[in-house]
């Protein structure tokens, strides 16, 4: 067999440079739309790993560092279609210089804030676990548990999953960069690939990073990058 890690010819993919042009290896022969995910830059609340959920943190001098080279990289997405960003500032950062580098529209969609962490807001991990013990423990096993006066993880996937639902019917075929939160892009990678909720609890995801999802009509969707921050060195 001729296919391998980062070959263009192995399961899954669908062709690249040299390739024959035909249907890959899961059978889709459709444009998929390609949504290419990136994580907001870092707050006050990511320096000390506090939970960040709706709150409005403004990005650090590093976070708008961070923002500029990430939408530098949105930025020069071939035929890219739109930006659809989260409406908290934090990800509004990146997601404007993307669009006004290119002209295309930008969306703001609530569909992709991050969880409401609701009590645990601003906490730590393990001030959240001594303040609630067993339910900090128990949400850590189980997505349809939320925290304190917050959403549970099973409520979020479910808008998730519904604004990129939006994405591909309005933009079917396209190019569509999406600014978001660790756990909105933990969800758009997990309905790539079919995962199940453990994922949401195993999958890290850096700062300004970018992953790359790819949705078919005619064939199950793909995943074709995870946490890359290539573009911050």
């Amino acid at each position: 067999m001729s296919g391998g890690p980062g070959s263009t010819g192995g399961p899954g993919s669908t062709g690249g440079p040299g390739s024959t042009g035909g249907p890959g290896w899961t059978g889709a022969t459709g444009r998929p739309t390609r949504i290419v995910l990136a994580r907001h830059g870092q707050t006050p609340l990511s320096v000390d790993r506090r939970y960040s959920g709706q709150g409005d943190p403004e990005l650090t001098e590093l976070g708008v560092t961070q923002a500029e080279r990430t939408a530098a990289r949105l930025a020069a997405l071939p035929d890219l279609a739109a930006v659809v960003s989260s409406p908290l500032r934090r990800c509004l950062g990146t997601a404007e210089r993307a669009a006004d580098a290119t002209g295309v529209p930008l969306v703001v969609d609530e569909d992709l804030i991050e969880t409401d962490f609701g009590g645990w807001e601003g906490l730590t991990f393990r001030e959240a676990a001594e303040q609630d013990p067993d339910l900090h423990s128990q949400w850590l096993s189980d997505t349809a548990v939320a925290p304190p006066g917050g959403e549970s993880f099973a409520v979020v996937r479910a808008r998730v999953e519904r604004g990129l639902r939006r994405i591909v019917a309005d933009r079917p075929g396209g190019v569509v960069a999406v600014v978001s939160h660790v756990t909105p892009i933990k969800l758009a990678i997990r309905a790539g690939l079919g995962a199940g909720d453990e994922l949401l609890f195993r999958l890290h995801l850096d700062l300004a990073s970018v992953s790359d999802v790819r949705f078919y009509s005619d064939g199950p969707t793909s995943v074709h990058l995870v946490n890359d921050t290539s573009h911050l060195v």
